[in-house]
């Protein structure tokens, strides 16, 4: 067991493998707040990397239902019950991760779902907490609640699938970080996908291999955004990279949104794989819940995100989600723009920091005719 540094959980921790870190890092963000699960970026991922044999049960992208969907189903929960409560000392992981409740040689901890886990991806769609009453009504806050959670392989700073495989067949790329499988090493042993806590690899019956979402490195290695976030029509994704162990850059709006304002958390960091897809968490679900899926700055980073129009830097990042199929490495706002650059310096987007509106006189004198919002 190595002991490498972890910032998600505040401290170090116990990984079975020493490696260097990439020069950058992929990272995604997603904005939950904006998500309506119309599910076009599962069909654009799905069409476009698993459309064969064996793969229909495969989904690199899917989004579902919390707190009652999953896919597979369950996949959280079940790690979850099998752990001790999760506990934080300011902002510190008390409790021990995947790679350190266990004896140094075992591999991480986890669970391999049942062929009916898989038989269900829209489990729970659209299902809330509570009960809705005759003659309930929304009073300033929202005693029934759910939210849509997008999900894709984290490509893990210490991944979990790679510390178990016994054929060192995953691998982590120098490049980019991103995680991938060499499908001619592997021989479908399963020790990944029980082993990762988000249960994103997947078993292909046909080709009796592993498979996992392959971050769109063709697309990457071009300069180009990954097929599941060029296709959000609700603009709620970011793509773009981060330096590990380098001082965050305010220009870099990964870094402002994710390490300097701190807006974007991990998913389950108490894992301790550190994943590099950040979400903003929905500001109308309780904090208890959230935390135990986000970490202990939940409040901190919903609060953030109601007073956003007031931090014109964040505010700038945020409006060029969606603004390019190019991956944004550095953005400024000015004036009354937020605009964006690629890796080549070559600009990729010039977003109005306020969205242009015409009021219309109310009676049309050229046709005659009152105008109205009726239909």
């Amino acid at each position: 067991m190595a002991k490498v540094k972890n910032w998600q959980i505040g401290r170090d921790m116990e990984y079975p493998i020493a490696h260097t870190p990439p020069k950058k890092q992929v990272t995604y963000i997603f904005d939950i707040n904006k998500c309506i699960e119309c599910q076009t970026c599962t069909v654009a991922c799905k069409t476009g990397w698993t459309s064969g044999k064996g793969q229909e049960h495969v989904f690199y992208n899917n989004v579902e239902t919390k707190p009652y969907g999953g896919y597979p189903q369950q996949w959280d929960v079940k790690l979850l019950a099998s752990r001790d409560l999760v506990k934080w000392k300011r902002g510190t992981l008390t409790t021990p991760t995947i790679f350190e409740d266990h004896a140094p040689l075992d591999p991480p901890t986890g669970h391999r779902p049942t062929e009916d886990d898989y038989a269900s991806p829209n489990l729970g769609e659209d299902d809330i907490f509570g009960r809705v009453d005759r003659g309930a009504h929304v009073d300033g806050q929202h005693p029934m609640w759910m939210f849509y959670l997008a999900r894709i392989c984290n490509h893990c700073e210490h991944p979990a699938c790679l510390a178990a495989c016994p054929r060192k067949a995953i691998y982590k790329r120098e490049e980019d970080g991103i995680v991938l499988i060499d499908q001619e090493r592997c021989r479908g042993y399963q020790e990944c996908i029980k082993a990762c806590p988000y249960k994103k690899t997947f078993f292909n019956m046909v080709s009796r291999t592993s498979e996992k979402c392959i971050g769109c490195y063709p697309r990457v290695e071009n300069g180009e955004v990954a097929l599941c976030v060029e296709s959000c029509i609700g603009k709620i994704r970011m793509h773009g990279f981060s330096v590990p162990n380098a001082e965050p850059d305010p220009k870099n709006p990964i870094d402002l949104i994710v390490k300097i304002r701190k807006l974007a958390l991990p998913l389950y960091p108490q894992f301790g794989t550190s994943p590099n897809v950040f979400y903003i968490p929905p500001i109308h679900v309780p904090e208890e819940f959230l935390e135990q899926m986000f970490g202990p700055n939940v409040h901190a980073a919903k609060e953030l995100y109601r007073r956003v129009s007031k931090d014109r830097e964040l505010l700038g990042a945020l409006l060029l989600f969606g603004a390019s199929t190019r991956i944004i490495t550095r953005f400024e706002v000015q004036g009354d723009e937020a605009v964006g650059w690629d890796a080549t310096g070559a600009e990729v987007a010039r977003v109005p920091m306020v969205e242009r509106a015409f009021e219309r006189e109310r009676f049309d004198e050229k046709h005659g005719t009152f105008r109205h919002n009726l239909m």
